[in-house]
């Protein structure tokens, strides 16, 4: 079969049967691109041509063109997936990707803001909503629900009306691999949802049709992840400390302040949705380098 038809059934495939999300078939589809197109450059232009050999070559040259361990960690995944469904579905007789392996992708401490910037951040949205404007009603709710619920951005732009419910404070979510999960948020989170639902939703409905949408953009359709992005990035702009300055910062946030704050770790894994104990691991690490941080700067004898 052709790289380019089995590439589409592939990926059919991942969104129907698997439920991997948009973002994760978009990234798969570009890394098998690459490696047809990798694959026409050697004289390979037929799936049955794959061998250990050419994925591996295909790594190494996108190492050598700089490619970053994350990205050549997730080609190698996307290869693997790819090789095995192909097994599977009879178009090939050998998993030739099933012993590819990627470099371990770099593992770096996520930003984590701290209790009073989080506190001045909501202050100033509190502040800018006084007056009722819908945009800023809507800024406010979105920023305390990403904080109170650890929510990924895509999970925020995906929720409809009916999947918040103020009486129990609590969100229902899809998650990665189309996982529905119930996740719990606070009073102010609930006071600014009241509020825009009340509020500015209806005015933002006003301008177009955003059907069940929970979160409206101005024109009256279901608010954006890259709306999200530009409303936090430009809220972390002025904050100090490194690492990355989007939405899922204040993922990151909740997270460790939940462990902080005397949490379950099996519960915080449970409200994030992590199919793993060790991806939510790494907040007990931010929040041991944390302590040491701070036991370096007071102690007098650190």
């Amino acid at each position: 079969m052709a790289f380019e038809a089995s590439t589409e059934a592939f990926t059919r495939y991942l969104l129907s049967e698997r439920g991997f999300s948009a973002h994760t078939v978009r990234a798969y589809r570009s890394d098998l691109a690459g490696l047809a197109e990798y694959a026409v450059s050697q004289g390979v232009d037929d799936v049955d041509g794959l061998s250990l050999e050419l994925l591996r070559g295909w790594l190494w040259d996108a190492s050598q063109r700089g490619f970053s361990k994350s990205t050549l960690a997730r080609r190698a995944a996307a290869a693997r997936a790819f090789s095995g469904w192909l097994t599977r579905t009879g178009e090939t007789e050998a998993d030739t990707a099933a012993r590819l392996r990627g470099p371990r992708p770099d593992r770096h401490l996520p930003r984590v803001l701290t209790r009073q910037q989080m506190d001045g951040m909501l202050g100033g949205l509190w502040a800018r909503a006084a007056d009722g404007d819908p945009g800023a009603l809507r800024d406010l709710a979105v920023v305390e629900l990403l904080y109170a619920s650890a929510l990924r951005v895509s999970e925020l732009v995906g929720l409809d009306v009916d999947d918040i419910d103020l009486g129990r404070l609590t969100v229902r979510v899809m998650g990665k691999g189309s996982k529905q999960r119930v996740v719990p948020f606070g009073v102010p989170a609930k006071d600014a949802l009241a509020d825009y639902l009340r509020q500015a939703r209806p005015a933002l409905t006003g301008v177009g049709s955003g059907g069940p949408a929970a979160f409206l953009g101005a024109r009256g359709g279901r608010l954006g992840t890259r709306t999200v992005h530009r409303l936090v990035s430009g809220l972390l702009e002025s904050m100090p400390g490194g690492g990355p300055a989007g939405p899922h910062a204040l993922r990151h946030t909740a997270a460790t302040h939940l462990l902080d704050g005397g949490a379950d770790l099996r519960a915080v894994q449970e409200m994030l949705g992590h199919a793993s104990l060790g991806t939510t691991q790494i907040y007990t690490h931010v929040s041991t380098e944390r302590l040491r941080q701070s036991y370096q700067a007071a102690h007098p004898r650190a």
